[in-house]
């Protein structure tokens, strides 16, 4: 039950960040994963811990974390938990607040419960089907903002370079968060009015956030406007934009079209 599930992944989240926390601003080890940048010894310990609680509770969904080697197991089972322990690694080791722990409940590809929290300000969002979108247990809304010019997106530099987009590059106000879930739940709560990433998404960085944008009335697809599943056996999206209904539709148009 996603109302079940919720509550699960609210305590393990909150849990999650209590280990987090021991190693914040600790100057923890740090490894580099080859192509997937860097992991530190406070990934793989909240790892631990999240696997120990979450498979716990409910031996019979699946796993896809990005610290553990991925199974086909998973795309046998009727629920599959898909999870980044810590995301915003970066963030994370430079001592920056932004880190998050993102944690969802998948069905038949489609989240079905997902938490997102940031330990270093003890901020919690959640939503799942039944569930609203919620910071810190008050509802949240996306923004309405219909067109591209003036718009405030989450978004690195280069998916603002010439080529992506064919009728010019849009004038919009940029910002960055290191954590792809907290984006998603930027664009949520209506704090910037979009978000985009143009390059391939795994999908434990964004099964959570992106039900939770979508849940506070944003819309959430692909870089192509496709909706988003998850679960895959290769388990990445081809990018994410999360914006306000017009925004988005505006967002797709110009990246396709220049429109």
């Amino acid at each position: 039950m996603p109302a079940h599930d919720l509550a699960l992944l609210t305590e393990a989240a909150r849990g999650a960040g209590e280990i987090a926390l021991r190693f914040w601003r600790q100057s923890p080890q740090v490894w580099e994963k080859p192509g997937l940048g860097p992991v530190t010894e406070a990934d793989f310990a909240v790892n631990d811990y999240l696997r120990g609680v979450l498979r716990g509770a409910r031996r019979d969904y699946g796993w896809l974390s990005e610290e553990d080697a991925d199974s086909a197991e998973r795309l046998e089972t009727e629920r599959v938990f898909v999870l980044d322990p810590i995301d915003g690694t970066r963030a994370f080791i430079a001592g920056e607040d932004t880190f998050s722990v993102s944690l969802a409940v998948v069905e038949a590809g489609v989240p079905v419960a997902g938490v997102v929290y940031l330990p270093a300000l003890d901020r919690l969002y959640t939503a799942s089907l039944q569930a609203p979108a919620l910071k810190d247990g008050l509802p949240i809304a996306a923004s309405t903002r219909a067109g591209i010019e003036g718009a405030t997106l989450l978004t690195t530099a280069p998916n603002l370079a010439p080529e992506h987009w064919p009728g010019g590059v849009p004038d919009l106000k940029r910002s960055f968060r290191a954590s792809l879930a907290y984006r998603l739940c930027l664009v949520a709560e209506g704090r910037h009015d979009g978000m985009l990433m143009l390059r391939d998404a795994w999908e434990w960085d964004i099964a959570a956030g992106s039900l939770i944008a979508a849940r506070a009335g944003a819309t959430v697809s692909d870089r192509l406007g496709a909706g988003l599943r998850f679960n895959a056996p290769h388990p990445q999206a081809k990018g994410v934009i999360a914006a306000a209904p017009g925004l988005h539709r505006a967002l797709v148009e110009r990246l396709s079209h220049g429109g």
